[in-house]
């Protein structure tokens, strides 16, 4: 009887594997404060000397530069997968709204580093993040807790031409396989008259999810799938919208072979090595 199929890995290769996913825990974690301290140094003076006109798009170009050397270094060491291609069919685009789902805080970043003129609706604290404040400031971001001026500078971006990220759901997701969404995408859209393109963000892993603390290792390789879903005309009425709009995305997220249920095995426990 052939029993190779089913043997489970060696103890000494799940122990090399676990090291291997804390190398690469902290060497991200690592990659990425580097990244945002050293545009920082940069940044800081930039925002103070430049004008807008010339301040917008040179953070945004900068963001995607960072985001997208992020992300390579995170695929070469092996640690997560990413397919987001299916995005480089936006760019250049007219004005839009990209409206993904919110499963993890790499959203942002994987979204950005395909699509350089994006103004993004960001939380307030991020302004204050000596990390990543001065980059967002460069780069026109949005502040979101004043919401008349937040939706009045969003609208204004779009009438420039920009792309505009907002998440529907407004945080990350806690309730599988989205939260309720809120109205201000549909009440930016029909203010603005530009339409609504929604993303799908799949993955198999619960890491860095709401509540996942920053330095719990997860399983990896991790693979994250973006792609498109339908794009939305403007709302007459964004109260039915939004309704219309969450239902969309259940239905679609529901049964997604690639996205992870919250209370699967992957996101609960971090111990379990991944097959290779």
């Amino acid at each position: 009887m052939n029993t190779s199929l089913a043997s489970p890995p060696s103890l000494p290769r799940r122990w090399l594997h676990r090291l291997y996913e804390y190398f690469a825990l902290w060497f991200g974690l690592g990659l990425l404060g580097t990244i945002s301290l050293t545009w920082t140094l940069f940044a800081v003076p930039l925002y103070h000397v430049l004008p807008k006109p010339w301040a917008d798009p040179l953070g945004r170009w900068a963001a995607t530069l960072c985001t997208r050397l992020y992300i390579g270094a995170l695929a070469l060491i092996g640690a997560c997968r990413f397919d987001l291609t299916e995005l480089d069919a936006l760019r250049g685009q007219g004005p839009l709204i990209i409206a993904p789902n919110h499963p993890c805080l790499l959203d942002a970043l994987m979204v950005i580093s395909r699509l350089p003129n994006m103004a993004c609706i960001i939380k307030a604290d991020i302004f204050d993040n000596v990390f990543l404040g001065a980059g967002a400031r460069l780069a026109g971001y949005i502040r979101n807790d004043a919401q008349l001026s937040m939706i009045r500078q969003a609208v204004a971006e779009l009438r420039n031409g920009s792309h505009l990220l907002l998440f529907p759901e407004g945080t990350r997701t806690t309730r599988w396989p989205i939260n309720a969404c809120k109205g201000t995408t549909a009440l930016i859209a029909s203010r603005a008259r530009v339409p609504i393109q929604t993303v799908f963000i799949e993955t198999d892993s619960g890491y860095l999810g709401k509540g996942w603390p920053l330095f719990r290792r997860p399983p990896m390789p991790i693979t994250y799938r973006i792609r498109l879903g339908r794009r939305f005309d403007p709302p007459v009425k964004a109260g039915p919208f939004t309704g219309e709009l969450e239902r969309y995305f259940i239905d679609e997220l529901r049964d997604a072979p690639r996205f992870l249920q919250p209370d699967a095995p992957q996101a609960a426990e971090s111990g379990a090595a991944r097959p290779t």
